[in-house]
């Protein structure tokens, strides 16, 4: 329980775990984007990356002020066919949840999943590729669209090439860095030497679309 308490709390990897920002839970139902004009799911990866991205605002000293508030979707499509998707993952996100917190349920979920190291194989031809786009909305109303795209499927190809800039950036960029030891996120620790290490070496690209002054 203890543990279930720590990974819910949205700022858990704060250095200061009990600061409360306006951020109270990840999405778990089907939601209706407006930016998006699409009904969206919960996204996988958001219980950890959005905790990433608050415990960087912090690391930094707040730039995004502390009332700043983060969380990643993935979209569905637009209609009854986005509800629809969008309804089962989120159905299917829950199940697991509830199977998860008993040790019978972890059980049979071991017995159901692939075993470390036989996941998807990756085609050198077809490495695949990824979109995101983000929307921002600022204090005076101010918004702001960027997108991120990548060359590679990111669970596999991206990531990796990710971990080997970051690696090289924190070997060969070790004097310009200004960060000391301890647990620091890539932003925090690498800023825009990783940025531009991405952008050159890993495919990756960032663009803003659209900035409104508000």
């Amino acid at each position: 329980r203890r543990v279930r308490k720590i990974m819910t709390n949205p700022y858990s990897l704060n250095p200061d775990p009990d600061f409360q920002g306006p951020d109270r839970y990840d999405q778990r139902l089907a939601r209706y984007s407006a930016e998006m004009q699409a009904w969206t799911a919960p996204f996988v990866m958001s219980a950890i990356n959005t905790r990433v991205v608050r415990r960087s605002n912090a690391l930094l000293e707040f730039p995004y002020g502390e009332d700043f508030s983060y969380r990643e979707t993935m979209v569905t499509g637009k209609g009854p066919l986005g509800f629809a998707s969008a309804s089962a993952i989120a159905s299917g996100f829950a199940l697991f949840g509830l199977v998860g917190i008993t040790a019978i349920g972890r059980r049979v979920l071991g017995w159901l999943l692939p075993s470390p190291g036989k996941g998807p194989k990756v085609d050198p031809e077809n490495p695949g590729f990824y979109v995101i786009e983000f929307y921002g909305t600022g204090y005076q109303g101010e918004k702001l669209r960027a997108q991120v795209t990548g060359d590679a499927d990111p669970g596999y190809g991206s990531t990796s090439k990710m971990l080997a800039e970051s690696a090289v950036c924190l070997a060969l960029n070790e004097q310009e860095l200004e960060c000391g030891g301890g647990f620091w996120t890539p932003s925090s620790a690498m800023g825009d030497h990783l940025l531009q290490r991405l952008q050159s070496n890993a495919g990756l690209s960032f663009e803003i679309l659209e900035a409104d002054g508000g």
